[in-house]
């Protein structure tokens, strides 16, 4: 009880403050972006060290691409074009109403909450506040329970940068987080597991609070018959032991051709001991966030391995049984009803299924979705070069987004859009549409007392009718 106290005492802080300030120029946007950088880069060394503490084992050029850099680039590219978003837009307007005007103003929602998932704790709770901040809103962020050491740090640095009308994080547990979804906030955005998201949903309908969420959707690789296999199992390799596969935008499974499997599995050991010469004791290999983790994925191998699917452990070195990273493995062909199929991994076990042709690898994707009512992918990779398989990827399958030819990086690109579709997701953010997300887009109609439509009015004559028909 004290907690929801103290959260709606917050709340009616920030909201004050919008009321006084309702539409902040864009030098004061700007202004509060450049502080969000400045904080970002000076205490560079220190969120490395806050997060490597929340992981056990962090690698350092990880957090610096995929929590620190990618942030700055985000700031970066939104001060740059904010003045132009902000802009309104004119619209078009019938000609039977001219001369009058119509336009679009963008404007601010008013408190934003955000609720952000241990993973990238960095990353996923500061760009949607970017997106946020920049449409002039307050917000408030709920960081993940899991990474204690990056949120106590993050509250920090944030309570020193900026007031707490503007910006500020509230840690605590996970009954913190649901009474902090149960706020009635302008917009609310959740990034994490279908299972919580629908909790969260549940909590912003009582207030009718719009909502953001951006969901797993277990991401498939396509591997085309045209495609390299060494490019194709470096990119994937990349993509799925990237932060040990704790990501929602990694490959969760490959569909490729029955008879490529055999040369594939070579083609991605020699990736993975490439990146990883050292195996599990790489500096560049990261741990697994939290006991229930570690315990959830070693309990899906063994499922998998008790199903009779054949295992293959790609870093052959013994693992201490106590060590906190698990090794990058490969199911081959695991069934439908498995765990490994029918959650998302969010861990380094990557299912690898052969399939009949390319046709087989699209009709699998969206008989997921459409037949077996699983969720639309979150992010779909595809390794062909041929146009026409791309079009027929574009043109037959529904996702998030997709990427050819390698995967994860669409996230660094600020101009893209980021979010999900049907259970991967609703709503997305990301550049100039995480803008238009936290804001309203006000229509405005200016007419003139000359417009044909003063002429509108009873008693109701046939021509009058006909003119102004369709």
């Amino acid at each position: 009880m004290a907690d929801a106290r103290a959260l709606q005492a917050r709340l009616d802080l920030q909201r004050h403050a919008f009321a006084c300030d309702p539409h902040p120029t864009a030098q004061v946007r700007r202004e509060r972006l450049a502080r969000l950088a400045t904080l970002t880069r000076h205490h560079r060394d220190e969120i490395i060290q806050a997060i490597a503490q929340d992981f056990g084992h962090r690698a350092t050029a990880e957090t610096r691409l995929a929590e620190i850099d990618i942030v700055l680039q985000a700031l970066r590219y939104t001060r740059r074009h904010l003045k132009r978003w902000m802009r309104p837009q004119r619209a078009a307007v019938p000609w039977r109403q001219k001369p009058a005007s119509a336009r679009l103003h963008y404007q601010p929602l008013g408190v934003v909450g955000i609720i952000a998932p241990g993973s990238y704790p960095w990353h996923l709770a500061l760009l949607p506040a970017v997106d946020a901040l920049a449409a002039g809103n307050r917000v408030m962020i709920k960081p993940s329970e899991r990474t204690p050491a990056t949120s106590e740090l993050m509250a920090r640095l944030i309570a020193h940068h900026f007031t707490p009308e503007e910006l500020c994080v509230t840690p605590g547990d996970a009954a913190f987080g649901a009474a902090f979804a149960a706020l009635p906030f302008d917009h609310l955005l959740f990034s994490g597991s279908a299972r919580v998201g629908r909790e969260v949903a549940r909590a912003a309908a009582a207030n009718l609070t719009p909502i953001t969420l951006v969901l797993g959707g277990k991401s498939p690789a396509i591997v085309a018959d045209d495609a390299d296999l060494s490019h194709a199992a470096r990119r994937i390799a990349l993509g799925k032991w990237f932060n040990a596969g704790q990501s929602c935008l990694a490959p969760d499974h490959v569909l490729i051709d029955a008879s490529r499997v055999p040369a594939f599995i070579e083609a991605l050991r020699e990736a993975v001991n490439a990146f990883y010469p050292d195996g599990t004791a790489s500096k560049d290999y990261t741990a697994i966030l939290g006991t229930p983790q570690h315990a959830r994925l070693q309990a899906m191998l063994a499922q998998a391995r008790d199903h009779g699917c054949r295992i293959i452990p790609l870093d052959e070195r013994e693992t201490p049984r106590q060590d906190a990273k698990l090794p990058p493995t490969l199911i081959i062909d695991p069934s439908e009803g498995l765990d490994v199929m029918q959650e998302e991994i969010l861990g380094p076990w990557l299912p690898v299924i052969g399939v009949r042709d390319f046709e087989a690898a699209l009709t699998y994707v969206n008989d997921r979705a459409h037949v077996n009512a699983g969720p639309h992918p979150l992010m779909l990779y595809a390794f062909t070069r041929d146009p026409a398989l791309r079009q027929r990827i574009l043109t037959r399958t529904h996702s998030g987004g997709v990427v050819f030819d390698d995967t994860l990086w669409q996230s660094a690109v600020p101009a893209l859009p980021f979010g999900g579709v049907g259970e991967s997701g609703t709503g997305s953010y990301h550049g100039e549409a995480g803008f238009q997300r936290f804001s309203h887009r006000r229509s405005v109609l200016v007419t003139s007392r000359h417009s044909a439509t003063a002429r509108l009015a009873p008693p109701w004559r046939r021509w009058m009718l006909r003119l102004f028909g369709p």
